[in-house]
C-alpha cells in the first residue's frame, strides 16, 4: 500500500403490498397527483415527465434489506439480592437518526435467580446495510411486578450498533456491561441470525393488452411501477420496468425482486403474493381502471387495457448477510482530492476549511461512510489515499511504513495533517486510485473480500477516458464518488451507469459497481448535521448488498465462504454455592 495521502499514483403501476391491486392508467394531467395516491399505475412516459413530487424524507417507509433476529444472554451479573441471586430482564432501545433519542423496541422475559441468563425471547429488527443503527441493551434486577424500570436495580448497559452484531465472527459479539462506576457489571453476549423466508425472491413477468392512447403523434410508451403500501398508508417504491416504446400491447421484461420488498403481497389487482407463487403455471389477467375515465363514462366504460402476469418463480438464494456471517471482509479505502479548485483551506470559503466548530463536506462525508463500513472490517485498519496535491519538499506526506489508518478517527487524523503539510494543485485524476484498489481487489476473486473505494472530490475529472476504462474491469469492488461544493458534476453523472453502462474501445462494464451523488442534495436544510451525513451514507450505500451479490452471480458462485465456527456462549459458572 502507498502511504497514507499520495499525489497522483500520480406503468406507472403501483403496486401495493398490503391493499388489493386497483389497476388504473392516468394520462398527463392526472399523472402528477395520482402518483402519491394509493393503487397501481400504468403511465404513458411523456406524462411521467411532467410529473414532480417534493421533497421525501429518506428514512420513511425504506424497505428493510433482511430482518435479524437477537437473541441475549449475560454472563456473570451483578448479584443485587440479599438472599438469593438477581432476576434479570433485558431491554433494548434503538437510536432515532433525527433526534438521536433512544426509544424502548422490546423486552426479554424475566428469567429467576441466576446471574448467568440465556434470554429465550427474541428481538426481531429490519436491517440496513447503509444506516449506522444503534442499539442500547439495559439489564435491570426486577425487584416487584411494575413495568416501571425505575422500581428496579440497574445491572449493567452495552452499546453497539447492528452492524457490529451482523459484522462480528460468525454474527456473534461479545462485550462487557457498563454503567454501574467502580463494579465490573458482567459480560453481555449477543447473536444474529438472518429470518430464513427473508431469502426468497420472486421473478415476475407482464404484459399490457389494449392500453389507451395517450401521445398524440403515435401510441403510448407505457412502463410499470411497483410500490407496496405501509402500515401508515404511505407508498414506498418496490421495482420500476423498463419503457416500451409506441406500443399498446407490451411485453416487459421478466425481473427479479425480493419477496421482503412485497411485505407478503405482490400488489393491488385484487390478488396476493401466496396466491399468485401458488399457481405459478397460470396466466393471471387483470383490467386496467382509469377513474376518470369511468366517472365520466359511467356505464358506457369498460377498462383501459389489461395488464397480465404471465409467469410468477419462487426461488431462495444466497444473501448478503450469509456471506458476512460466512466471513467476507469488506475492505474500505478512502481518496481524498487535493485540487487547488477546492480553494485554500485557511479560507472558510474553502471546501477543506478546517472550522473549529463544525465538519467540512469532505469531513462529514468521510465519517458518514467511513462509519459504517469499519462494521464490516475486522481489523478496521484503513488505506487512505490522496489525489492533485504537491508534496512537500522532501516528497513524503504520512508514514511509508505504515500506511493504514486506525479506524476512521484515524483516516480524520489523517486528512487534517495532509492539509497541514501538502499544497494544492491539480489536476483532477481519478484512475489512478482506482487502479490502485483494483489491484488488490484482482488478487482476491472468491467472495472472501469485497473493495469500497470512496472518492471525495469537488470537479471536472480531467482523466475520463482512463477512469472508464479503470472501472470497466470486472472485480470485486464498487466505487462510491461524493461531490462536494457547487459544481454541475457532469462527468461524475456519467460515471453512475444509471441511465447507459458504462464502456471504453467498445467494452461495457460487466456491472453498474459506481454510486455518485452531490452532497447539497442531503444536506439539512436547518443545520443538521448528523442528518446530513445519515442521509449520505443512506443514499451511497443502499446498493453496496445488491453490487457484492450481483459480483458474486457473475461469478457463478452460490455459495458462501465456509462459515467460521461461532464461538460458544461460555457456559454458566458451577460452583457448590451456585443457585444456577
Amino acid at each position: 500500500m502507498r502511504p497514507r495521502f499520495s499525489p497522483p499514483l500520480s406503468p406507472l403501476l403501483f403496486a401495493s403490498s398490503n391493499l388489493p391491486f386497483h389497476p388504473s392508467f392516468f394520462g398527463p394531467s392526472h399523472a402528477a397527483a395520482k402518483a402519491l395516491d394509493t393503487g397501481p399505475i400504468v403511465i404513458d412516459q411523456a406524462a411521467m415527465n411532467m410529473a414532480c413530487i417534493g421533497d421525501a424524507d429518506p428514512f420513511t417507509a425504506a424497505i428493510p434489506a433482511t430482518k435479524v433476529e437477537l437473541t441475549v444472554s449475560c454472563r456473570n451479573l451483578l448479584d443485587r439480592d440479599t438472599f438469593s441471586k438477581s432476576d434479570p430482564i433485558c431491554v433494548l432501545y434503538t437510536q432515532g437518526i433525527a433526534n438521536r433519542e433512544w426509544r424502548e423496541f422490546g423486552r426479554t422475559e424475566v428469567i429467576d435467580n441466576t446471574l448467568n441468563p440465556d434470554f429465550v425471547r427474541k428481538f426481531i429488527l429490519d436491517y440496513f446495510f447503509e444506516e449506522r443503527q444503534n442499539l442500547r441493551f439495559d439489564l435491570y434486577d426486577l425487584d416487584c411486578k411494575s413495568d416501571n424500570l425505575s422500581k428496579h436495580d440497574f445491572l449493567g448497559q452495552a452499546f453497539c450498533t447492528l452492524g457490529e452484531i451482523v459484522g462480528s465472527l460468525g454474527s456473534r459479539m461479545e462485550k462487557p456491561l457498563i454503567g454501574i462506576p467502580g463494579k465490573k457489571c458482567g459480560t453481555f453476549i449477543v447473536r444474529a441470525e438472518e429470518l430464513s423466508n427473508c431469502r426468497e425472491s420472486v421473478m415476475l413477468q407482464f404484459c399490457g393488452n389494449k392500453l389507451d392512447k395517450k401521445d398524440f403523434f403515435g401510441k403510448s410508451d407505457p412502463f410499470l411501477v411497483f410500490y407496496r403500501s405501509n402500515e401508515d398508508g404511505s407508498y414506498t417504491i418496490c421495482h420500476k420496468t423498463e419503457v416500451v416504446k409506441n406500443n399498446l400491447d407490451p411485453v416487459w421484461q421478466a425481473f427479479k425482486i425480493p419477496v421482503r420488498a412485497l411485505h407478503d403481497f405482490i400488489g393491488d389487482f385484487s390478488t396476493r403474493y401466496r396466491e399468485m407463487s401458488r399457481s405459478q403455471s397460470q396466466f393471471h389477467v387483470y383490467e386496467v381502471l382509469n377513474p376518470k375515465k369511468k366517472g365520466k363514462k359511467k356505464k358506457k366504460y369498460q377498462n383501459s387495457g389489461t395488464v397480465t402476469l404471465l409467469s410468477c418463480l419462487v426461488d431462495t438464494e444466497l444473501s448478503f448477510l450469509d456471506y458476512i456471517r460466512g466471513g467476507t471482509q469488506i475492505n474500505f479505502t478512502v481518496a481524498i482530492d487535493f485540487t487547488a479548485s477546492n480553494g485554500n483551506p485557511s479560507q472558510p470559503t474553502s471546501l477543506h476549511y478546517m472550522s473549529p466548530y463544525q465538519l467540512n463536506d469532505y469531513a462529514m462525508a468521510l465519517r458518514a461512510v467511513g462509519e459504517i463500513i469499519q462494521d464490516y472490517d475486522s481489523d478496521k485498519m484503513f488505506p487512505a489515499l490522496g489525489f492533485g496535491a504537491k508534496l512537500p519538499p522532501d516528497g513524503r506526506n504520512g508514514n511509508p511504513q505504515n500506511p493504514y489508518c486506525s479506524g476512521i478517527d484515524g483516516v480524520m487524523e489523517a486528512y487534517y495533517q495532509s492539509l497541514k503539510s501538502v499544497r494544492l494543485y491539480g489536476p483532477t485524476h481519478f484512475s489512478p486510485v482506482i487502479n490502485h484498489v483494483a489491484r488488490y481487489a484482482s488478487a482476491v476473486t472468491d467472495g472472501s473480500q469485497y473493495f469500497i473505494l470512496l472518492i471525495i472530490s469537488d470537479g471536472v475529472i480531467t482523466d475520463m477516458a482512463q477512469t472508464k476504462e479503470s472501472i470497466a474491469a470486472s472485480l470485486p469492488m464498487s466505487i462510491i464518488i461524493v461531490g462536494v461544493g457547487p459544481a454541475e458534476f457532469d462527468e461524475m453523472i456519467e460515471l453512475d451507469g444509471d441511465e447507459e453502462r458504462i464502456s471504453s474501445q467498445g467494452r461495457y462494464a460487466e456491472r453498474d459497481i459506481v454510486q455518485f451523488v452531490p452532497f447539497r442534495d442531503y444536506i439539512d436544510r436547518r443545520g443538521n448535521h448528523i442528518l446530513s451525513m445519515a442521509r449520505l451514507a443512506k443514499e451511497v450505500l443502499a446498493e453496496i448488498p445488491d453490487q457484492f451479490l450481483s459480483y458474486m452471480r457473475t461469478r457463478g458462485s452460490n455459495r458462501a465462504p465456509c462459515r467460521p465456527p461461532t464461538p460458544p456462549v461460555p457456559p454458566r459458572p458451577s460452583t457448590p454455592s451456585s443457585a444456577d
